[in-house]
């Protein structure tokens, strides 16, 4: 397979300060957004471990393992092929194929339920392989249907990013959506209902906020006037040039959900018991936070670095790029500070003593995620510029050693052994599709204005991890210590972030020209 950058145009320098201003704004309402979701999520995240028993905690959580593992093959990838194809066709004009587009997401999304529908109608005894206790297997045979609803709002999200509606994402999926399933946490307690209440609930409320965003894509569509010249004889499926670009990132995916869920979970149910599925996966949530920015900022990174590519505008990717990854960096790193460096006492004070044997798997986890973070969007730039085969290589390469590793580490150490082979995995995998960036014109591998900004961020991290020792746990000492070593690295970064140029109106605020200029 022929890459297609060998087949790029020479580039055009456009210097695109815009671009990288325009991504930056829109995606931090994005943020705020996911900092509301994630408030709410990890609320009723609380409450539900509190309240549920570590056997409970334990068969939901593997449920909603195996909907994450189904959930790769629902969607074949297209959630992530949208943002990089339909802006093209909006671009360009090309409203059959962006319409043949949606007609194909509409066609996945029946064959998932479909196939979700006859698997459900099979006996239960076919699936004793799996586990072999009842309660998983009972909360799973309800939650299955929640992998074409997810499929559906993924895809969803993804259509109208494409199309440039950042405000209409930020209301369904970061207020109503988790605000929906907090209802739904808070029912279970006040009516002193057990976790197949809380199953049902997590379906109904998924369900409704898919429809409700179905209702607005459709008016989206109408008040861009794309529904305008579109005849059914127009519309063309780009059936082949999504599933070519598509099947490298159902691998990625794969690879995601298999270290960060399937296989670290199956492997602790087999080797243990539900119980120590429940002390890892108490940690997966607080961990994931750490990518709560970075995926905010991936949802207009695609459409905008694609647009710049059908420009040829390679300088300008760059620049979208560094200043991207120097932004999530910053602003995950107040999160990276709590749930590694101070790990022990947040776990103390969110779940009490009975998951306290999880805080070194919370710390483990959050500093792969944050490896992730720190080394910015490569493996969407490598999608943008078709590096397709890299990425399936690459992908092949971590899944093999996230096996290995769990293999060798989980029947000896547990949930801390899955946290070591998932962390592991989620540095091999980021470190070899950095690489990867070598491989494209423009982008660089490393940019040297900042190197003083990592150093800046490792030495802190340092710093807190070895404090920790002498806080007595106290989340009431962890949190301020946390907040100084944000506000140093917030310092240090301060020229490369260009605040005021990101945005100006914080400039007629009080002191903030000393601030931010």
């Amino acid at each position: 397979m022929e890459t297609v950058a060998e087949e790029l145009p020479k580039a055009r320098a456009t210097g695109q300060p815009d671009t990288a201003r325009k991504q930056i704004r829109g995606s931090s309402l994005l943020l705020l957004g996911s900092v509301l979701s994630a408030a709410i999520n990890f609320a009723a995240q609380v409450f539900m471990v509190r309240y549920l028993s570590t056997k409970e905690f334990g068969g939901l959580a593997y449920a909603l393992s195996v909907v994450a593992f189904c959930q790769v093959f629902s969607t074949f990838g297209l959630q992530k092929a949208i943002p990089r194809f339909v802006p093209i066709y909006h671009e360009k004009r090309e409203y059959g194929k962006l319409f043949g587009t949606v007609l194909l997401v509409l066609g996945t999304i029946l064959l998932a339920l479909a196939i979700v529908t006859a698997l459900d109608s099979m006996p239960r005894s076919m699936f004793r392989f799996m586990t072999s206790e009842h309660l998983p297997l009972a909360l799973l045979s309800i939650m299955v249907f929640l992998i074409p609803i997810q499929a559906m709002d993924d895809l969803l999200v993804s259509l109208l990013a494409s199309l440039g509606s950042p405000r209409t994402i930020f209301l369904r999926s970061y207020v109503l959506a988790p605000g929906l399933k907090l209802a739904a946490v808070l029912l279970l307690i006040a009516l002193r209902k057990n976790v197949t209440f809380l199953a049902y609930g997590y379906l109904a409320a998924s369900a409704l906020g898919v429809a409700i965003f179905a209702v607005v894509l459709i008016r989206q569509l109408h008040r861009q006037g794309l529904f305008q010249g579109v005849t059914l004889g127009s519309i063309s499926v780009p059936f082949k040039e999504m599933l070519a670009f598509a099947i490298p990132i159902l691998s990625s995916d794969l690879v995601t959900n298999v270290v960060m869920n399937a296989v670290a979970v199956f492997m602790l149910d087999y080797y243990h018991n539900i119980s120590e599925v429940a002390f890892y996966r108490v940690a997966v949530p607080a961990a994931r936070i750490n990518l709560m920015v970075m995926a905010s900022f991936s949802l207009l990174y695609t459409p905008l670095a694609a647009r710049l590519f059908a420009q040829n505008d390679y300088d300008g990717i760059n620049s979208l790029y560094w200043r991207t990854t120097v932004w999530m960096t910053v602003l995950t790193f107040p999160i990276f500070a709590m749930t590694f460096c101070m790990a022990r006492p947040l776990v103390l004070f969110l779940y009490g003593a009975r998951y306290e044997h999880s805080a070194a798997t919370l710390a483990l986890l959050s500093l792969g995620c944050y490896f992730n973070v720190a080394l910015g969007l490569n493996g969407l730039t490598l999608r943008v510029f078709g590096k397709l085969r890299y990425i399936l290589t690459v992908n092949a390469i971590s899944l093999a050693t996230n096996v290995a590793l769990n293999l060798v580490l989980i029947p000896r150490y547990g949930a801390l052994g899955a946290a070591i082979g998932t962390a592991g995995t989620m540095i091999v995998l980021n470190v070899f599709t950095q690489v990867g960036l070598r491989f494209v014109p423009g982008v660089s591998f490393f940019d040297r204005r900042y190197w003083v900004f990592y150093v800046m961020i490792a030495l802190s991290a340092a710093g807190l991890f070895v404090l920790q020792f002498f806080t007595a746990n106290s989340i009431y000492i962890a949190a301020p210590l946390a907040g100084l070593a944000s506000l140093g690295v917030l310092a240090v970064a301060k020229k490369n972030l260009k605040i005021a140029e990101a945005f100006p109106e914080l400039l007629r605020l009080p002191l903030a020209k000393l601030i931010f200029a």
